[in-house]
């Protein structure tokens, strides 16, 4: 039986993580969902994981919103760890699925079923019509969110103990440190009509998202009263 492992990195459930379930897993606003997230923008039933032929597949199923994996509009994806997937205003991190023996693509093989594409009006790989309930757009647009902090960044905690000091210089060193490793590993591209744009590999790429993953962890535990 493939399992699979995802952590909400933004959402009102950042931090959470879903260990080790068993497909097929679908993630919705309903209570019946196996992942129920709690945002507008996302369908009631807005998008399903299952296994395939040993493959792990993410199936949109007819949401208003959408589905994105690392940053494309898709339809139906072929997923592998270290993927993002974004429904309404949560990101998804595949952290670890488990098969029956088949071990997965390495992110550098080439896989000619993971290209991402959308089928407007096109057939899923199972029938989930009865889930087509959807929920009105807000108002706004779901491109460019507004600044959390428009204001610039918030100010530093007061009154800290010594070792709270050291403590938080520690978690701030942490995360200037892991962000700097991939700054330096960026590379610009030559410019085009869209402007100046930068690029990085997939190992640079998932170093970005261990920092969200941890900043999400360190966010979580700091909200949750005792």
């Amino acid at each position: 039986m493939t399992s699979v492992t995802i952590r909400i990195l933004e959402g009102m459930e950042q931090g959470k993580v879903y260990s080790r379930l068993k497909l097929p897993v679908s993630v919705g606003r309903e209570d019946e969902n196996t992942i129920q997230l709690n945002d507008d923008h996302i369908s009631r039933f807005h998008a399903k994981i299952q296994d395939h032929s040993g493959r792990v597949i993410l199936t949109d199923l007819g949401s208003t919103n959408g589905t994105k994996v690392n940053g494309h509009w898709v339809q139906v994806r072929i997923l592998q760890v270290g993927d993002v997937i974004a429904v309404g205003r949560c990101m998804l991190l595949l952290s670890e699925w488990q098969g029956e023996g088949d071990a997965q693509p390495a992110p550098s093989e080439p896989d000619p079923f993971r290209t991402a594409y959308v089928r407007p009006g096109g057939a899923t790989i199972e029938d989930d019509s009865k889930h087509l309930d959807f929920v009105d757009p807000l108002p706004g647009s779901l491109e460019e969110p507004s600044a959390l902090f428009p204001k610039g960044r918030p100010e530093l905690p007061t009154q800290l103990n010594s070792l709270q000091q050291v403590q938080l210089s520690d978690l701030l060193s942490f995360v200037h440190e892991r962000i700097g490793r991939v700054v330096k590993q960026a590379v610009e591209t030559p410019e085009s009509s869209d402007g100046r744009n930068v690029q990085c590999d997939w190992e640079t790429w998932s170093k970005l998202i261990a920092v969200m993953s941890d900043l999400s962890d360190y966010i979580s535990t700091i909200n949750t009263p005792e």
